[in-house]
This record gives C-alpha cells, structure tokens and sequence, in this order.
C-alpha cells in the first residue's frame, strides 16, 4: 500500500485519544473489513491489517509513547514482530478483547513467551554544510532499554528462574466454552507471558531490560544531504525473552547555510559587482566550501548573470564525480557619491544620449567606483 499512514490516521481518531475512543475506532474498522465479510477483497484485507497493526502499537502505552515521540521508526520492530494474523503477534488478543473470537483465527495454544525483538529506534542529528560536504565521525548519545546485567533478561533474581504459568499452564491463555464457540483469552496472571516470577530481579524489577544510556562513534560520509537515514544495526531496544535489539536509524538535517543554497550535488550563490566591473570586465573573488576562486567576468556583464565554477560543489555520495558552483552577480548601486562621481557620470549619461563612446571617460568611472 505505499508508504506507511500515520496510526492515528488510520484509525480516524485524534493523537489525545483515550483508550475506549481507540478500541471503538478498531472495533468499527474491524468488523467493517474483516476478511470473512469481504472474501477475495485484497484491499479490504490489506486495511485490515493496517488497522490491527496500528491498534496493535497505540493501545500499548509504552510503545504508543514511543511512536509519538519517533514515529514509525520508533515501533518498527513492535509492529512487525511475531506471526499472527497480517504478521501482528498479539492480533488474536485484539480480536478476542473486542469480540471474544479470539480461538475462530487459530490462536490456539500459542505461547506467548517466546523471544521478541527489541523496538527500532530514531536519533535527528544536526551537521552544518561544511560537516555535510567533508563527512564527518561524531559521537552521540542514545537512551534506550537494554539487557539487565543482573539477570541476564530473565527478569527473575540471580540464582533463580521463572516458573510456568500455573493458571494458563505457559500457553498465555486461558480458554473457556462460551455456547457453541471456543473463546480464548489472555491470562491475567500472567499477562499472556506463560510464565511468573516469584522473585523479581531488583535491578530491572522483574521486566528484564533496564533504561540506560549507550554513546555511540557515528561516520557520516562525505556528500550527505538532509532526509538521510542511516541503519546501525542492533543498537536499538534490548528484545525481551533473548530476542535479538532493534535498530537504530539515524536521519540527518543539514542546517542552511549563510553564503550558500544546495540542490542535489551543485551549490548557488550571489556575489555583488559594481557598475564598473559589469561595463567594463574584471576579474572577482567567489567563495567557495574549500578555498576562494577567481572568475573572469566580461565586458558588459548584466546583472543575474550566472557563472559556472567547475568541481566546486559537493561529491557524490557514491564517490563518483562532484556538482558544480554556480555564482550568481549583481550589481550594487551607490548609495552616496561624491562631487565627482556626480559629474563624471552625468558626463557619461549625455554622452550616452548622443550615442558616442568615450574610453577615457569610462576609464575614469572605472577608477572612482571600482
């Protein structure tokens, strides 16, 4: 379906939402596509499951915090975890808080306990046009949830184990006859985990991951641009049960810049010039990211003239090449002139009118104003 929709968007609901206006909001949508009212439809299936998907994200606190704060990034490994229904591991306790169906998509005896990836997460960084353009290595700092040391993510005390869920005997799942249907629902003893534990672990109170705060060195290479995203692998969130971390994305704003504007691999900007030089040629120094350039600008140079500065613009992400400068002139007009700046160019002012050429006269404007 394209790019991926804003959660609350999907759902049709505002971002202060409460709980009971979320669960309304699937429900509706729930019943409006579900695949058994709508056989063979590929699109109502496909809304299905980005509704139970963005359910699945929004009705957890925790991850729903993350998702305000990062976006997508921020959930993208508790989106997609699991093989329920769509991919969604805990679709069938969605469908079973609203419906009570849960055993009619085949939950069955499913264990819930099993390894679950850590959540991806995101870092914004902000480089200059300088830093963009020459790469750079810079370290940075992420908080995130990882392992507990002192309980090697068990969440149980050193020296002990949790032990299997005596209500639901370690599926997560309590089941009972509700007329004709099987119903199943999550345990609440164990909160659909399959497991308890007696003795918490101190440091992490028996969840298995702790907050902390990881620095990392981070390469940004040469000719990077805003919008950017870079992967590092496995530097998320700690998964829960062993499961393997998240990832980090890391996305990059390059900030404007005072001289320069960027498009693609090229660079503009603007360089004033006097009246003489425009009307009579010169030479003019341009700015540049690396060092000053000489342009030659010719006789009778109008204003919004553009000239190219070959291999002075930013390389190519890939290595291969790099865009050009291109420097934009205009000419200034003085703001206050002299008695004989005055005359000098009255005189050139009639002489224009009657159509004649006077070089030592020109040559005399290109004394006093260049």
């Amino acid at each position: 379906m394209g790019e991926k929709r804003d959660y609350y968007e999907i759902l049709g609901v505002g971002r202060t939402c409460t709980d009971g206006e979320l669960k309304s909001a699937y429900r509706k949508l729930a019943v409006k596509y579900h695949p058994d009212k709508n056989p063979g439809d590929q699109e109502a299936e496909e809304r299905f499951k980005e509704a139970a998907e963005a359910y699945s994200v929004l009705s957890n606190a925790e991850q729903r915090a993350k998702y305000d704060r990062f976006g997508h990034a921020g959930v993208g490994g508790a989106a997609a975890a699991g093989a329920g229904f769509g991919g969604f591991s805990n679709f069938e306790d969605i469908l079973g808080d609203l419906f009570g169906f849960g055993d009619l998509f085949g939950s069955g005896n499913r264990r819930r306990n099993s390894a679950q990836r850590g959540s991806d997460l995101r870092y914004d960084i902000e480089i200059s046009l300088e830093e963009a353009a020459a790469g750079m290595k810079t370290k940075i700092r992420i908080p995130r949830l990882e392992q507990c040391d002192e309980c090697g993510g068990k969440g149980a005390a050193p020296g002990t184990d949790p032990t299997t869920c005596p209500t639901c005997e370690g599926h997560g799942q309590v089941r009972y006859q509700q007329g004709f249907f099987s119903v199943s629902r999550t345990c609440g003893h164990c909160r659909g985990t399959g497991q308890v534990i007696k003795k918490p672990c101190k440091s992490c109170k028996g969840e298995g991951r702790v907050q902390n705060e990881k620095s990392l060195e981070l390469k940004l290479p040469a000719g990077i641009d805003t919008g950017a995203r870079l992967r590092v692998s496995g530097e998320g969130e700690a998964g829960t049960n062993s499961g393997p971390s998240g990832d980090l994305y890391v996305v990059v704003h390059v900030r404007e810049h005072d001289v320069f504007e960027r498009q693609g691999n090229n660079l503009y900007c603007t360089v004033p010039i006097t009246f003489t030089q425009a009307a009579l040629g010169s030479e003019i120094t341009v700015p540049t990211l690396d060092e000053e350039e000489t342009v030659k600008v010719p006789e009778g140079t109008q204003t919004g003239t553009v000239f190219r500065v070959k291999g002075k613009g930013i390389v190519s992400l890939n290595g291969r090449g790099r865009g050009d400068l291109f420097v934009t002139v205009t000419i200034t007009t003085p703001k206050s002139l002299t008695h004989e700046q005055k005359r000098l160019l009255q005189e050139f002012a009639s002489l224009e009118k009657k159509g004649e050429q006077d070089k030592g006269l020109f040559n005399k404007v290109k004394d006093i104003f260049g």
